[in-house]
Order: C-alpha cells, then structure tokens, then sequence
C-alpha cells in the first residue's frame, strides 16, 4: 500500500503552511477572528488547534452544534477541546430549528438523507450567523479524502471561507494532530459526520479511510490505473477502485461554483 506517512519535519511544515495560510485568509478579509463548528472530532479539533495557534486563542469562537442524533460522547469532546484551547465558545441546540424546518414541510419527515443533510446545513447558517455579527471568517474542517469523494454535505459543512486541512488526506489529519499535541483518544476516535444515529464515515463509504487514502493518492491524484492500483491495496478491489473514481466524479459538482450556460457569442 502507498505509504503516505509523514515524517516530523514534513509535519512540521505542513504546521508552520497552515497556520500561514489562516493569517493570510484573515488578514486578506480584514477581519481579526474566526468562527469554528466543533463536532468533537478528529478534523475540527484539529482545526481548532491550529487556529489558535494563528491567530492566538482570544480569536476563535468555537460553536457546539448538538442535533437530535449526535453523541453525548462527541459534544463533550467538543466542549474538552474548547476548554483545553481556552477559546470562548456557545452551545446551540440545532433540534428545534430543524423542527421547524419539518413543520415547513413534513414530506421530508423520515427522509435520513434529507434531515441529515438539513442539521448540516442549519450548522452553516448558525457559523455564518455569529461570524458576520463578530466580523470573523467561517473556517471549515474538510480534509483532502473527504473533499475527493464528496463526503460533505453542499452548502452544509462545505460552506465555509476557507478549508485549511483541505490539502491533507484522512490519516495525514490524524498524524498532523499527534504532531501538535492532540490527545490520542481524540486523534484516533471512530470518524462520524453525525447526519443520523449510528453514522460512522467508514461504515458508510464502505471503507477504511487509509485504504481510501491509498485508493485516491494512487489512482485519482495519481497515475495508476484501476488494475495497477487494486494490486498495490490490499484491502481494495478492483471494483472497490472503480466505485472511489465514480463517486469522485459524480461529486465534482461539490467541488465547484454553481454552473452557469457559456456567454453567447
């Protein structure tokens, strides 16, 4: 399998691009602050530390964002990692906005998919909410494996201003986050996006991240071709491989500005 570990000064650097780039991103915008979705895991914390590590911690604002189905276990991890950065950070219970968003219209009652993605997008609303009031950017936490396969819900955890892991792949996040400090217990917990009850992101990609990883970097960022590449994974088919390439493609709408027609000539 691609070996896609880093090694302390490749971390390092990736650290010290980081943090520039949220600098940058900030001071690009004249604002002095950021807002940050925390979820408890792996990629928001991990966020959340390089962030303060930026900006320092009086200029993030962290936002818990509990929903009908999210663990008691992943709000409490959200609030140790506000706590431990030192950052001021709010509670707010989603469950009664998207409540109301099914009263509106209560066909979508039931709809997994449609509800899960409605609690993501409410969480949008709310960053962009409390970051335009305080004059601070909307920072995301999308990693390079999820962004690949479009993992994320459009206009819900993808509407953000900026994605400053966005260039690592899952497991490059967990070793970034060992790098600068994260506990282990944070760093290696079960990914889930918190859509509905008993989510887990490799349950429902069908996957192993770090087999996804090896998937992505050798045949969609890499030159391999399907065949080249379910011979050097171990754990992937070559159907496996082909699936990965088709759900890249069908979420390049994700990755992209609204579609317009061509200016007439």
């Amino acid at each position: 399998m691609v070996d896609l570990t880093l090694s302390e000064a490749e971390l390092e650097r990736h650290r010290e691009h980081v943090t520039a780039f949220v600098r940058e991103k900030v001071e690009e915008a004249g604002v002095d602050g950021a807002v940050l979705g925390l979820s408890g895991g792996i990629d928001s914390t991990l966020t959340a530390y390089l962030i303060v590590e930026a900006l320092g911690e009086e200029n993030l604002h962290g936002l818990v964002m509990p929903g009908a189905v999210s663990s008691e276990e992943n709000m409490s991890d959200a609030e140790r990692v506000a706590q431990e950065l030192g950052i001021t950070y709010d509670v707010f219970e989603i469950n009664p906005i998207v409540d109301r968003f099914l009263d509106a219209y209560p066909e979508a009652e039931g709809d997994r998919l449609a509800v899960g993605n409605a609690r993501a997008r409410t969480r949008a609303v709310l960053n962009y909410l409390v970051a335009n009031h305080e004059g601070a950017l909307v920072v995301g936490t999308g990693n390079r494996t999820e962004a690949a396969v479009g993992y994320f819900t459009k206009y819900g955890d993808g509407a953000v201003d900026c994605h400053p892991i966005g260039n690592l792949y899952k497991q490059q996040v967990r070793q970034l986050a060992k790098h600068v400090g994260v506990a282990e217990d944070l760093a290696e917990k079960v990914p889930t996006a918190g859509l509905w009850a008993g989510q887990t992101d490799e349950g429902e990609l069908g996957m192993d991240y770090d087999t996804l990883d090896a998937v992505l970097a050798l045949h969609v960022d890499g030159p391999l071709s399907v065949t080249a590449t379910a011979r050097q994974v171990e754990n992937a088919s070559e159907d496996d491989v082909r699936r990965i390439r088709e759900m890249y493609e069908r979420s390049e709408h994700k990755r992209s500005v609204p579609a317009s027609p061509e200016p007439l000539q």
